[in-house]
């Protein structure tokens, strides 16, 4: 052991020493600082607490969550003295003697007795707007008793509504015509985009805005697109924009129908959509309906944690005081708008199709405990009204659909026409929309009034286009009736608006005349459409049958004749023919005996069947499945009957709504562009080799003149310029041919061969174009062809399908005998190739029909590859050209123009009602309650439904 004098602590315990010191400093210095009185540890400034934070923000914070909390209300209508989208100097209407639909029915009603129709009515009343406000609904209103500078208005009697509400469009996000530079309706930069917002992208100088406006709308929700599973904020605007419509300025902050903002809105999409346009494997998802069932999840997990984080927080300052909260309000500027989703401060509108979809959708409320208001296209809404009833806050989901816009693409192939009946009839709430520009929200009503032919009461189908979307997107209070306190937003229509070609006759927007010299058609006085209870049957069929007899036949529409029977005519079908046609007594009592069905008919019509021309009708099934589709060509030259492809949900429903012969040819590039020649053959045959499936191999020969001509990938073609060139060129070396005897006979099944006969004047030439100035060189090609063929004598038989523009060349087609065939039949401006589209009254004197009939143009309705589902539509579009034509073509005229007239144009025989294609309806088929009874399409026998 060594001395006591020789120890030495070691290096690392005086380190342990000096380190114990220290922390017994620390810690009496800490004890000194807490012993302190309190008011000697206030920071040394007032606007910061003890943890370094902004008091002003920290308050500023706590205002906030008294607004995240805040239950919306919607906004008053009745004890307003003034609309706040009122602007002074705007004077009173007094409009005079109308027939006022209200929008509700009587006081008292039993909500079921009203749910059924009863209550409602039109009433004959005057209305008084002043101050953006409808004041006064009574019958004879005294001028002495308004204010005297009240401008006073006529109706004549006619119809007024409250403004149409379409509640999905993509107006002014979309503009048209189409343009990338103006394409705003999607935010692709991820799938889930929640915090984007529609008003961003709204551009007030859309036409658009005024043509949807021409048709009666004042009010639409603009939504984003459906490209994502979460689409963005939508917005509600009305259309009247800048100093010409009555606002102050053209902006879409004042198009905003509750400039208080009372309720947000939003759009999501379930479905194909998505998969579609992110689906990537091993890159991007979501690839299938599994993947967006967890982005749905997932992004409804984040909201729900930050919710959850500004509640406790909110929660904590109330009870502490923001002086003791150590951060700020949580907040995250993406996944705000969705946390006031799950406050129920936002409104949510969903695009689901299928039952899948819809399950899931549902299930995701409940889960996260979020209301939606709406589902969109809801096709299959109808077949599981169960599912919607149990959606989370306990009142279903209304379906937002189209009439009968179906089959373009896997989703909307089960849609149903009947699907608003029977929504309505298992007490759930159909609205109908147009998705502008999917259709041109112009015709909205036009939904409606086909919802009405096919079985909703007429009651809920006008609701549908007025109250309903009014209450879903909370303006039931403001919108949708004629009531005092609700926003002077009127409609007097020149005929019922449920009727074919309705058209407003002048259009108010907070009480502003919105047409300052509106075009109204000459029509006979309204009449009110007396409901008819037959629709709300759905019809049992179709039947085959050999031998039926119908009573009650009342007219005969055919080309050779129109008929006026007594009211006890019959007429008797056997073996798919018509057998006889008038009294038939003997027929009738030998029908009885035998057992024959003898069906009774109230106002029974017989017609010739329609065709079908230019659409994807036996060429196609599915528009967006390829392995449904005959394909594009890209510049060869192919047959149509080689693809021909029969016994599809198409050609069934051409077939079951009257058009039994369509006349279709293979498509260029997109949907809506044709090459080579088409075949004529019955939608009701089974397979091509059926017993008169095919009545015409090679109908005409199709070339493609509009936009998508530049991407067609046709060799030396990338203008419109080069394919003029090609088509002339290739004319050109026809007729040369065809002079010179001695040259050799092509290919009978090659593209020399058929313009070979093209340049004789045997085969017509069919050519997709709508610009005037790809009109007008045509006509110049045609000229050159002719010129080289001259001392022939056969003119160039050509024909312009889809047309939009071509109303500005009516004459020189007349002069030149150039036939029209008109797809869609009224056109707008969705693409620039269609700007100057006419998109008659009030905006305009007529339509192209209109202006080409005047003309002498020989004209026919068709169907652009776009629109396949408006074969069920044609004799309700010739019915439109008959009531606005305003006398230039009668009954039989309208018909010919889905019928006879297009055969005429080709030259090709038309299969008639000698080889038994002909239709029986109730009703007349030029008017919206017209109804298919029984089909005969050649097939010898006829399908009848009952």
């Amino acid at each position: 052991m060594p001395p006591l004098a020789s120890f030495r602590p070691r290096r690392s315990r005086a380190l342990r020493l000096l380190a114990l010191g220290c922390l017994c400093f620390i810690a009496f210095a800490q004890w000194k600082q807490l012993s302190r009185p309190a008011a000697s540890v206030l920071p040394p400034s007032p606007e910061l607490t003890i943890h370094g934070l902004s008091v002003k923000r920290l308050q500023e914070d706590l205002a906030t969550c008294a607004k995240l909390r805040a239950k919306p209300q919607d906004p008053i209508g009745a004890g307003r003295e003034r609309n706040a989208r009122y602007l002074d100097g705007h004077p009173p209407v007094l409009i005079k003697n109308a027939s006022v639909w209200v929008g509700e029915p009587d006081a008292g009603t039993p909500a079921e007795a009203a749910r059924n129709g009863t209550g409602y009515s039109w009433i004959n009343a005057d209305v008084y707007l002043e101050y953006g406000l409808i004041k006064r609904v009574e019958p004879s209103i005294a001028l002495s008793s308004v204010a005297s500078d009240a401008v006073v208005f006529h109706a004549h009697g006619r119809p007024l509504t409250a403004g149409i509400i379409d509640m999905h469009s993509h107006a002014g996000v979309n503009s048209l015509p189409e343009l990338w530079g103006d394409e705003d309706t999607n935010e692709m930069a991820s799938d889930i985009t929640p915090y984007v917002r529609s008003i961003d992208g709204i551009q007030p100088g859309d036409h658009q805005l005024q043509v949807i406006k021409s048709g009666g709308v004042t009010t639409t929700l603009i939504l984003p697109g459906s490209a994502n599973n979460m689409g963005g904020e939508a917005y509600v605007i009305k259309l009247a924009v800048g100093k010409a419509d009555g606002r102050n300025e053209a902006s879409a902050a004042d198009m905003l129908a509750d400039p208080d903002r009372t309720w947000r809105f939003m759009k999501m999409a379930c479905g194909e959509n998505a998969k579609r346009v992110y689906g990537r494997p091993g890159q991007q998802g979501p690839t299938s309906r599994l993947g967006e069932s967890w982005e749905f999840r997932h992004a409804f997990e984040q909201a729900t944690k930050l919710v959850r984080e500004q509640d406790d927080w909110c929660d904590a300052a109330a009870a502490l005081g923001v002086h003791h909260m150590k951060s700020y309000l949580p907040q995250e500027l993406r996944w705000e708008s969705l946390g006031a989703l799950l406050r129920d401060q936002v409104r949510l509108n969903t695009h689901c199709y299928t039952i899948p979809d819809l399950e899931a959708f549902v299930d995701h409320t409940n889960e996260f405990k979020f209301k939606v208001r709406a589902f969109h296209h809801a096709h299959q809404t109808f077949l599981v009204p169960e599912i919607l009833k149990r959606a989370y806050g306990g009142e279903p989901p209304a379906s937002c659909l189209f009439a009968d816009n179906a089959y373009y693409k896997a989703e909307s192939a089960t849609a149903s026409e009947y699907a608003g009946k029977i929504l309505y009839d298992n007490g759930l709430t159909p609205i109908y929309v147009s998705d502008n520009p999917v259709l041109n929200a112009q015709h909205v009503i036009f939904e409606a009034a086909k919802a009405y032919r096919y079985g909703l009461p007429y009651h809920a189908a006008l609701a549908a286009v007025t109250t309903a979307p009014a209450e879903r997107l909370g303006f039931g209070n403001r919108l949708g009736k004629i009531k005092p306190g609700f926003d002077a937003d009127v409609v007097v229509w020149d005929s019922d608006p449920l009727s074919l070609g309705a058209a407003p006759v002048q259009v108010w927007i907070d009480g502003t005349p919105q047409f300052e010299e509106p075009v109204v058609l000459k029509k006979p006085p309204a009449e009110l459409i007396v409901p008819d209870e037959t629709l709300a049957k759905i019809l049992d069929g179709p039947t085959p049958m050999e031998e039926v007899v119908f009573t009650g036949i009342s007219r005969v529409l055919f080309r050779k004749e129109v008929k006026e029977l007594s009211s006890n005519s019959t007429v008797v079908l056997s073996k798919g023919k018509v057998t006889c046609l008038g009294a038939c007594e003997p027929e009738l009592q030998a029908a009885t005996r035998a057992g024959t069905p003898v069906i009774h008919l109230k106002n029974g019509h017989l017609t010739e069947s329609f065709t079908a021309f230019g659409s994807k009708v036996g060429l196609n099934a599915i528009d967006a499945e390829a392995d449904t589709d005959n394909g594009p060509n890209f510049g060869a030259f192919t047959r149509a009957e080689d693809g021909l492809a029969l016994d599809t949900i198409k050609t069934t429903i051409a077939h079951s709504h009257g058009v039994t012969k369509a006349i279709s040819a293979p498509r260029l590039t997109g949907h809506g562009t044709h090459h080579g020649t088409s075949v004529g053959f019955a939608t009701g045959a089974k397979t091509p080799l059926g017993k008169h499936a095919i009545f015409a191999s090679d109908a005409a020969v199709h070339y493609t003149l509009d936009l998508s001509v530049k991407n067609a990938r046709q060799p030396d073609v990338t203008s419109i310029s080069g394919a003029v060139g090609a088509l002339r060129r290739k004319l050109l070396h026809a007729a040369a041919a065809a002079r010179n005897a001695s040259s050799s006979t092509p290919d009978a099944y090659s593209e020399q061969f058929y313009l070979q006969r093209v340049v004789n004047g045997s085969l017509a030439l069919v050519v997709t174009v709508h610009s005037v100035d790809a009109i007008a060189a045509l006509l110049r090609v045609k000229a050159a062809v002719e010129e080289e063929r001259a001392g022939a004598g056969a003119a160039l038989r050509l024909v312009v399908f889809g047309g939009a523009e071509s109303h500005l060349l009516a004459d020189e087609l007349a002069a030149a005998r150039v036939g029209v065939v008109l797809a869609p039949a009224f056109s707008y401006a969705h693409y620039w190739d269609q700007r100057r589209a006419l998109t008659g009254a009030p905006l305009t004197n007529g339509t192209a029909v209109d202006r080409l009939l005047d003309a002498g143009v020989l004209t026919g309705i068709g169907l652009d590859g776009d629109s396949d589902w408006a074969v069920q539509d044609l004799g309700l579009l010739a019915g439109i050209v008959w009531r606005n034509g305003e006398g230039r073509v009668d009954e039989r005229g309208a018909l010919e123009l889905v019928g006879g007239n297009l055969y005429k144009l080709l030259g090709v025989k038309e299969p008639g009602v000698e080889e038994g294609h002909f239709v029986v309806w109730e009703g007349s088929p030029l008017d919206i309650g017209g109804r298919v009874k029984a089909v005969g399409g050649g097939q010898g026998v006829v399908d009848v439904w009952n």
